[in-house]
C-alpha cells in the first residue's frame, strides 16, 4: 500500500515539474519574441536640412502603409523625449481635423519631434494658423505642408446642414465655400448622403490649400521655389489609410 502511495506522489511531482518547466520556456520563448523599443533618434538640424519635400511626402505615405497594416514602429518614447528637449526640427506640418478619431501622429507612424500638428474641426486655415505654418515651415524648417480631411466629418455635415449654434456658426463660414464648390455633384446634396459629405470634405482641402497660397505670400513663394510642397489628403476612418490628393 505504502509502494502505490509513494509511486502515485513521485508521478504527480513528476507531472508538476513537467509542466512547470514547459511553461517556463513557453513563458521565455515568448519574452525572446517581443520587440525590444526602437530608440529612435530625433531628427538634427543637418538631417532636417538635408530633407527634400519629396523625401518627406514619401515617409509620410510609407508610414501610412504601416499604420493601415499593423506595423507601427516601437519607439522608446522617454530617450525621445529627453533627445528632443534639446530642440525640434521637424519634417512636416500636418493641418487635421479636430475629430479624435484621427491620431495625426499614429496616422503616420511618426513620433516625438517628427510633426507639427494644427487642429480646428473642419481642417480650415484662419489667420493663426497660417502664422503657426509660416513658423514651422519658414523659421523652424519644415519641408511639408499637409492638409488633411477625413471622412464623416461633423464639421463638413454642419456646414452642408447650414448649423447655427454660438462660435459654431461662425466657424463654420470657413467652410461654406468647399459646400458652393460642389454645385457639379451629381447626387442627393445632404450631410445625410456619405458621397456628397465625402466630395465636400475633399474639395475642403483643395479649397484650404488654394487659401493657404493666396493669404500666405511667404509660403507660396516657398512652395514655388520649391522649398515646400503643399499637398492635401483624405482618411478613411475604416480602413487607417490615407489618399493623397
Amino acid at each position: 500500500m505504502l509502494r502505490i502511495i509513494f509511486t502515485i506522489v513521485f508521478a504527480t511531482g513528476l507531472l508538476l515539474c513537467s509542466t512547470s518547466c514547459n511553461q517556463s520556456t513557453a513563458t521565455k520563448k515568448t519574452e525572446a519574441e517581443i520587440p525590444k523599443p526602437l530608440v529612435e533618434k530625433v531628427l538634427s538640424a543637418d538631417e532636417q536640412k538635408a530633407l527634400t519635400p519629396e523625401q518627406v511626402l514619401k515617409s509620410l505615405k510609407d508610414g501610412n502603409y504601416r499604420y493601415a497594416h499593423q506595423d507601427l514602429t516601437a519607439r522608446d518614447h522617454s530617450a525621445m523625449v529627453r533627445d528632443a528637449s534639446q530642440g525640434q526640427y521637424p519634417k512636416a506640418v500636418i493641418l487635421s481635423c479636430l475629430d479624435s478619431r484621427v491620431p495625426v501622429e499614429d496616422v503616420f507612424d511618426k513620433g516625438i519631434g517628427d510633426l507639427f500638428v494644427g487642429r480646428v474641426a473642419g481642417n480650415f486655415v484662419n489667420e493663426d494658423l497660417l502664422g503657426s505654418m509660416e513658423f514651422g515651415c519658414k523659421v523652424a524648417g519644415a519641408k511639408l505642408i499637409l492638409v488633411l480631411g477625413h471622412e464623416s466629418c461633423g464639421a463638413i455635415k454642419a456646414a452642408i446642414d447650414n448649423v447655427q449654434m454660438g462660435n459654431i456658426t461662425a466657424m463654420l463660414s470657413k467652410i461654406k465655400p468647399a459646400v458652393e464648390r460642389c454645385a457639379d455633384f451629381t447626387g442627393k446634396k445632404t450631410a445625410k448622403d456619405p458621397a456628397f459629405v465625402e466630395y465636400v470634405a475633399k474639395q475642403n482641402v483643395l479649397n484650404t490649400i488654394e487659401t493657404i497660397r493666396k493669404q500666405s505670400p511667404l509660403l507660396k513663394e516657398m512652395a514655388d521655389q520649391g522649398e515646400i510642397i503643399i499637398a492635401g489628403a483624405y482618411y478613411n476612418l475604416h480602413t487607417g489609410e490615407v489618399v493623397f490628393l
